[in-house]
């Protein structure tokens, strides 16, 4: 495993500055979780629409959860260097926020493995979040997505994070 010290910090460049996949296989087997968020903020006649059923596309929210969990389940073939995980959980929720308005979106992942799921959390999430979009786009081009970040995650050799608001 390359030195962390070497490139800054980076885990995913050597000491050549070249990328590569990090080495696991020396770490532990443990039992990781990640949480992340986002949202998506629209007008409120367009949260209607979508609360009401009757968005062109179908059901936007059933439609962004399941995309999210597809998401995460494929966070390896997106994301360069990510490695292939067998996940036992993805969990998403999408619920309407009048208070945005709009909708948040949640995506819990867990694994038992040697590295982390932080990123599958956060790919289910950005993934939902543009489903949304794509599905209310013709309705509102001005939707924004707003606040996707890694709210906690535990497990590893870092152990656990919580975010401080």
């Amino acid at each position: 495993m390359a030195d962390k010290t070497q490139a800054g910090g980076l885990t995913h460049i050597d000491a050549q500055g070249s990328a590569h996949m990090v080495d696991v296989s020396g770490k532990a087997s443990t039992d990781r979780v990640a949480v992340a968020e986002g949202r998506v903020v629209m007008r409120r006649e367009t949260l209607d629409l979508i609360l009401s059923g009757n968005a062109k596309k179908g059901d936007v929210l059933s439609t962004a959860r399941i995309a999210a969990i597809m998401a995460a389940k494929r966070t390896h073939e997106l994301i360069p260097l990510c490695h292939p995980l067998m996940l036992a959980k993805v969990t998403v929720d999408v619920e309407p926020d009048t208070s945005l308005p709009g909708v948040r979106v949640q995506a819990s992942v867990k694994t038992q493995g040697q590295t982390g799921v932080e990123m599958e959390a956060l790919t289910a999430v950005s993934v939902g979040c543009l489903t949304i979009y794509d599905m209310i786009k013709a309705v509102e081009r001005g939707v924004t997505i707003e606040g996707i970040r890694l709210m906690e995650k535990s497990g590893g050799k870092s152990g656990s994070y919580r975010r401080q608001e």
